[in-house]
């Protein structure tokens, strides 16, 4: 059986790429199957161990580190951690499926770089800095400090947008899943062509 490939997708937090993905998901045809990461927060509502994430203490956490079982991970915050075990990308992928990856920007540059062709990148982008703010406080999640973070962090980001393959601007939602689509579909089905 041939092995699977890799799906990266970073964007900064707000410009729709947990939507992008979910919509992309649903045609069965890729092959697509969602990595569970794992973090050292605490669950938020309903959420389930090994769905959701794997939910670790960041003494677990850091024992992945140090034996080296995890493909990337981020101290987002101190003593918050997200990572994606390599046993979780080894599962997928040994079953001949496509692992979509959601990472965080320099995440997803670093896997890129460790899988080489094996692996896609794309770099969701909101249409401007300001429309993500507008995005964030339409969300009514966050306190306007948390914005200020993310759009600051927003801005880190997208200047490292230009390191993925490709770069899909978020400006209108069906486009914008229509093009990561079709960038998905011509990696894993290089010989299938649309256009017929």
């Amino acid at each position: 059986m041939e092995q699977g490939k890799l799906i990266i997708i970073s964007a900064p937090s707000g410009s729709g790429k947990s939507t992008i993905i979910g919509r992309v998901m649903q045609d069965e045809s890729l092959g697509l199957a969602f990595s569970v990461s794992a973090t050292t927060r605490p669950r938020r509502g309903q959420e389930v161990h090994g769905v959701d994430y794997y939910y670790l203490t960041p003494e677990e956490f850091k024992r992945m580190i140090e034996n080296d079982e995890l493909v990337e991970y981020q101290e987002v915050y101190e003593g918050r951690y997200y990572g994606t075990p390599k046993s979780e990308v080894e599962r997928i992928t040994g079953m001949g499926r496509n692992v979509v990856l959601d990472l965080d920007v320099l995440g997803g540059v670093n896997v890129k770089k460790m899988y080489g062709d094996r692996a896609l990148s794309i770099f969701i982008q909101p249409p401007s800095v300001e429309v993500l703010r507008q995005r964030l406080i339409n969300r009514g999640t966050d306190s306007m400090e948390d914005i200020n973070n993310r759009v600051n962090k927003a801005e880190f980001e997208i200047s490292i947008g230009p390191q993925f393959d490709h770069t899909v601007i978020n400006d209108d939602l069906d486009t914008a899943v229509d093009q990561v689509h079709n960038l998905i579909a011509d990696f894993v089905n290089p010989s299938m062509n649309r256009n017929q």
